[in-house]
């Protein structure tokens, strides 16, 4: 078969088969990537019948890579990790920490060298950004507080996978391996350290000076025109050319290039359009980037060294999992909440492909490590779903056990009762408010500068601390929980007001309140109009909807605006 024809080969049975798999993956309600790493087991060189082109496909899964990194990127919020940074970011990185060692000790008892046992812990350690939004987006759990912690947490993970994927190569020598490019020995092993980490700060401080400008401003120029696939085509080269200037000018990684272009097209006006925009090509590079990955893995481990692939499974969905729901609990946040994190940290990605592929070419890393951080990855993936189905009756289950519950839960935590400084006479005829979000927020400055008490029910500890720091009555906990009601002095409240939540929840609340409270009034803010018409229908409360009361708002302004210009209209 003539050479020239491989791309496409490789293209049309990688895509083919990534179709095929990935379809029978979503029926049986799997990440559909592990349909995409089937495919590319199927056409690689370790097993029969078609065999693509490994150079190509690696060439393609680069660009994979860079294109992961720009969305990591555009998804970054520093915001969302701030919201939750007390918990995420020393939780992160001790969970990351413990499961390195715990992949760095199995790897030692095999035989392996230091360089060899830290790169495969750190693959080990971190999970996929893109199997755990999606297993939070199908449970909608994506806006709630333990999907804020999960996300904010595997930002932080994110964050030391890309410091990791910049020293690796800088330090290949000092453990053992080899430099990428030019050769270095270990009488300059740490000035090529101290130059990396030079020529890193240089290029985040250009991308934050002058990068966070000028492409915003290159993309408002564009979007004028009016040109759609000139307003793609900008965002692609943005990414594309700002990932090869860091490797070219700056000498760090392309991952690292494309993840801060993702991080300054999302500081443009124009940032939902170009996510909305290149998303298909993203998505294509991101299939491509598993089917290469796929290419790369021998089934043969699974066989030969089950046991070695056992203790890698073990690693990800029982050693990362409970290092993370300890953590947790740690902070005390709720039992629900550290079973949410474990379940999304018990499985690796993208991130530990890419890493496992950086060691390997930089001879930290056998080609057998790879091949199991492959297995443990594919295996991981397909139970996780099985996972996070399991957490709702393991949560039920240590709530029957009362005391185990109360262990776990801390029911001495401050953050669960009101301080001592908020006065009796505080707690009487005041408004319990539940969810300090936009909504809660706004309804809370509004209540306080007419000098109305109010005491908040937040599930969020951070925010809990934050009021408290602000000399606002405010205690943590599910408001589901009588507890948290009966620590709001819900008995004596005169109004209770429900940000935006879950139907059943709303349920649940109101009914707790009603029984401490017979008389209490109840306000609902619906997150959807059919959601209103179910409140409403069940008489829970007064219902208010948002895009109802701004047409309300609007309209009432325009006839106001009529009638004033009626009013001031000369009479003849």
């Amino acid at each position: 078969m003539p050479h020239d024809v491989d791309l496409i080969i490789l293209l049309a049975a990688g895509f083919g088969l990534a179709l095929i798999f990935g379809y029978i993956a979503a029926r049986l309600r799997l990440p559909p990537l592990i349909g995409y790493l089937i495919a590319g087991i199927i056409i690689s060189p370790n097993t029969p019948g078609i065999v693509g082109d490994i150079h190509l496909a690696n060439q393609l899964a680069e660009l994979g890579v860079m294109f992961l990194m720009f969305g990591v990127g555009m998804h970054f919020s520093l915001n969302d990790l701030m919201q939750v940074r007390r918990i995420a970011l020393p939780g992160a990185i001790l969970q990351i920490a413990v499961a390195t060692l715990l992949g760095m000790g199995v790897s030692i008892i095999w035989g392996w060298s230091f360089g060899s046992a830290l790169v495969f812990g750190l693959s080990l350690s971190c999970a996929s950004t893109v199997v755990l939004l999606k297993a939070l987006g199908d449970r909608g759990l994506l806006d709630s507080v333990n999907g804020k912690i999960a996300v904010g947490w595997l930002l932080v993970e994110d964050l030391v996978m890309v410091l990791a994927l910049v020293l690796l190569p800088a330090t290949a020598v000092l453990l053992g391996g080899q430099p990428l490019a030019d050769a270095a020995s270990d009488e300059n092993i740490w000035l090529t350290l101290g130059t990396t980490l030079l020529k890193v700060v240089g290029f985040i401080a250009f991308m934050l000076i002058i990068g966070k400008r000028l492409v915003p401003m290159i993309m408002q120029i564009v979007a004028r025109l009016g040109s759609r696939e000139l307003f793609t085509l900008t965002v692609v080269a943005a990414a594309v050319s700002i990932a090869f200037g860091a490797y070219k000018f700056f000498g760090v990684s392309m991952a690292l290039g494309a993840f801060f272009a993702g991080m300054v097209v999302k500081e443009s006006d124009f940032s939902h359009r170009a996510e909305e925009e290149t998303l298909p090509l993203r998505e294509i590079f991101a299939i491509l980037f598993f089917v290469a990955v796929g290419m790369l893995f021998d089934p043969r481990i699974i066989i030969e060294q089950p046991l070695h692939v056992l203790a890698v499974v073990a690693i990800i969905m029982i050693g990362k999992t409970i290092a993370a729901m300890a953590l947790v609990l740690f902070f005390r946040y709720p039992v629900n909440t550290a079973l949410t994190v474990g379940a999304s940290l018990a499985q690796i990605g993208e991130f530990s492909f890419i890493l496992a592929a950086l060691g390997v070419s930089l001879n930290l890393l056998s080609l057998e490590g790879q091949n199991l951080i492959l297995a443990g990855a594919l295996i991981s993936i397909t139970l996780n779903s099985f996972v996070f189905s399991a957490v709702e009756p393991i949560q039920k289950w240590i709530r029957e056990r009362s005391n185990l519950a109360r262990m776990l839960e801390r029911s001495g935590d401050p953050l669960a009762m009101l301080p001592d400084e908020v006065p009796q006479d505080y707690l009487r005829d005041q408004v319990v408010i539940v969810g300090h979000g936009e909504v809660g927020r706004r309804i809370t400055r509004s209540l306080m500068e007419e000098n109305i008490k109010v005491v908040i029910a937040e599930e969020n500890r951070e925010i809990v601390e934050d009021l408290r720091e602000k000399g606002i009555a405010a205690v943590s906990g599910m408001a589901t929980e009588p507890s948290v009601l009966i620590q709001a002095h819900i008995q004596h409240a005169r109004l209770l007001v429900l940000s935006p939540m879950d139907i059943l929840d709303i349920h649940k609340i109101v009914d707790i309140a009603k029984t401490l409270n017979p008389q209490i009034q109840v306000l609902v803010c619906a997150a959807s109009k059919e959601e209103a018409e179910v409140i409403r229908r069940d008489n829970i409360g007064e219902v208010y909807f948002a895009k109802e009361e701004m047409a309300k708002n609007m309209s009432n302004h325009i006839l106001n605006q009529i009638q004033l210009a009626h009013h001031e209209a000369p009479t003849h």
